[in-house]
C-alpha cells in the first residue's frame, strides 16, 4: 500500500504539469540530413542593413539565444562569430498577438423549495428542488497569445532545412524568461541531428 501511495505521489504532479506544456511543431527537410551540419551562427532578422528601429521582441534575444545554444551546444553543434564558416545559419522570431478564445460554462437552475400545508398530519412540510443542468453558455473572451519560430537555413544554399515553432497564451503584456526559456527548449525536445 506504500508503495502505491508514493507512485501517485510521484504520478500524479507529473501528470498534471506535463499536460500543461504547449503544442510544438516542427518541419523539416525530408531531403537534408541533420548530422552533415555541425556549426551554426546567428542571423540579425532586421527588414535591411538601414534598419535602426527597435524590434518588439529586442528584450527577448538574451534569453532566445542562451537557450538556443545550450541546446544545440547538448546536440554537438557549435556556435561561430563569423557566419560565412557557419553550416547553419539560426534565426528566430517571436510575435505576441491578440486574439479571442471560446469558452462555455455549464449553467444551472436556481434550487428552490416550497413549503405545503399537508392536512392530514396537520403541519407545514418543506419540499426541496435541487437545481437542474440547463446546458452551456458559450462565450469568448480577448486572450494574448506568444508564438516562437526558430528557423535554421542551410548557409551555402539558403533553403531551410528546420523550423519549430510554439504558441501558447501570455498573461502579461510581455513574454517572460521564464516562459522564452520553457518553450525554446519544448521546441528544441523535438530537435533530432
Amino acid at each position: 500500500m506504500k508503495t502505491i501511495s508514493q507512485f501517485f505521489r510521484i504520478l500524479l504532479p507529473a501528470a498534471l504539469f506535463g499536460g500543461c506544456s504547449a503544442a510544438v511543431h516542427v518541419q523539416q527537410d525530408a531531403g537534408t540530413n541533420l548530422d552533415n551540419y555541425h556549426t551554426y551562427s546567428w542571423v540579425d532578422t532586421r527588414s535591411s542593413e538601414n534598419d535602426n528601429s527597435v524590434r518588439a521582441a529586442a528584450y527577448a534575444d538574451i534569453a532566445v539565444r542562451n537557450a538556443a545554444n545550450a541546446a544545440l551546444q547538448r546536440a554537438g553543434w557549435r556556435e561561430v562569430s563569423n557566419s560565412n564558416n557557419a553550416d547553419v545559419l539560426v534565426s528566430y522570431d517571436v510575435l505576441v498577438q491578440r486574439s479571442r478564445e471560446r469558452r462555455s460554462d455549464p449553467v444551472y437552475s436556481q434550487p428552490f423549495s416550497r413549503m405545503y400545508y399537508n392536512p392530514y398530519r396537520r403541519s407545514w412540510s418543506t419540499i426541496y428542488y435541487p437545481s437542474q443542468f440547463v446546458g452551456y453558455q458559450n462565450y469568448s473572451v480577448p486572450v494574448k497569445e506568444g508564438t516562437i519560430t526558430i528557423s535554421m537555413t542551410d548557409a551555402n544554399t539558403d533553403k531551410l532545412i528546420w523550423q519549430g515553432w510554439t504558441t501558447e497564451n501570455v498573461n502579461y503584456t510581455n513574454l517572460t524568461d521564464g516562459q522564452i526559456d520553457r518553450s525554446v527548449r519544448n521546441i528544441f525536445k523535438k530537435f533530432r541531428p
